[in-house]
C-alpha cells in the first residue's frame, strides 16, 4: 500500500511540473529543421530538431550532429507521448514546449495560453511562466520570429535557427 501511495504521488508531481503547452497550436510550416546550440555553464552543444506533422499529431525528433536520436516525441491531442524505443527525455519535452510558445504570435498569447502564463517583456522579449514561477525567456534576434534565444531558469540557453541548407 505504501509503494502504491508512493508511485501515485510521483506521477501527481509529475503531471503538475509539465510544461505549458498552447489550447491552440501555432501555424508552422512544416518540416520545420533547426540547429539549436544549446550552451550551459559545463558544456556547449549542437542538436537538431526536425518537427514534422504524423497524422496522429506533430512527431518531434531532437538529434545530435551524426544523427543519434536523443528524443523523439509525439505531440497528440494536447499530449505527449514516446515515439519509438528512445527513452524517455524530459528536458526535451520542455525544450519543445518552450519552443511552441516562442512560434506563437503575439497577437495569439492570450488565446493560446492561460492569463498569468506569459508576459511580454518587451518588443523582442517574452517570458513563460507556470505556477506563477519564470520557465522561460524567448529573446527574438528579428521579427521574424526565425532565429531566437530560449533561456531556461537555470542559465541554460538554446540558440535557436534553422537548419543550414535544410530543404522542404
Amino acid at each position: 500500500m505504501r509503494r502504491l501511495l508512493l508511485s501515485l504521488l510521483v506521477l501527481l508531481a509529475a503531471c503538475s511540473t509539465a510544461p505549458t503547452l498552447p489550447t491552440a497550436m501555432p501555424a508552422l510550416d512544416l518540416p520545420v529543421q533547426l540547429l539549436i546550440q544549446k550552451q550551459t555553464a559545463q558544456e556547449a552543444r549542437d542538436l537538431i530538431l526536425v518537427v514534422q506533422q504524423d497524422p496522429a499529431g506533430l512527431r518531434w525528433s531532437l538529434l545530435d550532429p551524426i544523427g543519434m536520436p536523443l528524443a523523439r516525441q509525439l505531440l497528440q491531442d494536447g499530449a505527449w507521448s514516446n515515439d519509438g524505443l528512445v527513452p524517455p527525455n524530459p528536458d526535451a519535452h520542455a525544450l519543445f514546449a518552450a519552443l511552441l510558445f516562442a512560434w506563437t504570435p503575439g497577437k495569439d498569447l492570450a488565446i493560446s495560453y492561460p492569463a498569468g502564463s506569459w508576459k511580454q517583456e518587451s518588443a523582442t522579449t517574452r517570458s513563460l511562466w507556470q505556477d506563477g514561477e519564470k520557465r522561460w525567456d524567448v529573446v527574438y534576434a528579428d521579427a521574424s520570429m526565425q532565429r531566437f534565444t530560449l533561456r531556461a531558469v537555470d542559465g541554460t540557453a538554446w540558440q535557436v535557427g534553422p537548419l543550414p541548407g535544410a530543404v522542404k
